[in-house]
């Protein structure tokens, strides 16, 4: 399974190890599940952890390391997040991931993603962390 990973997925990783997020990150280490995030999704999490914790830059710097990193959106796909509902500065994120052919995009904001959690959108399904960490550890049992 291929998780595209929000920045807001990416701070909390960070900032909090016992969390949702860092879990992924471990799932990740012992290949069990892909992550990508895109230059735009890491970017917003590198300010993010500057402003707010900028202690935490190093324990980012070292996560963003083991992600594949997502080609650049095509205008399309912005289009198609647009219509999905999608507010403009959020719609290179879930473009980002249907172009890099994920399984998921994992994201917290449920203000502007809420609606589509658990949706699919063109073969990518959005959920919050805890969401995704259940799905793939299901399928881990599964198997």
């Amino acid at each position: 399974m291929r998780l595209f990973l929000d920045a807001n997925v990416l701070f909390s990783a960070a900032l909090n190890p016992g969390g949702n997020a860092r879990a992924l990150f471990l799932l990740a280490e012992h290949r069990v599940v892909g992550l990508v995030a895109s230059r735009f999704a890491i970017e917003e999490a590198r300010r993010n952890i500057a402003v707010k914790h900028p202690e935490r830059r190093e324990e980012l710097e070292s996560l963003l390391a083991s992600l594949e990193l997502a080609a650049e959106q095509n205008p399309s796909l912005l289009a198609i997040a647009r219509a999905a509902g999608v507010v403009e500065k959020d719609a290179p994120i879930l473009g980002a991931a249907i172009g890099a052919r994920v399984d998921a995009l994992v994201t917290g904001d449920r203000q502007h993603f809420g609606h589509l959690y658990e949706v699919l959108v063109e073969g990518v399904q959005v959920f919050l962390p805890a969401q995704a960490l259940a799905r793939v550890l299901d399928g881990i049992h599964d198997t």
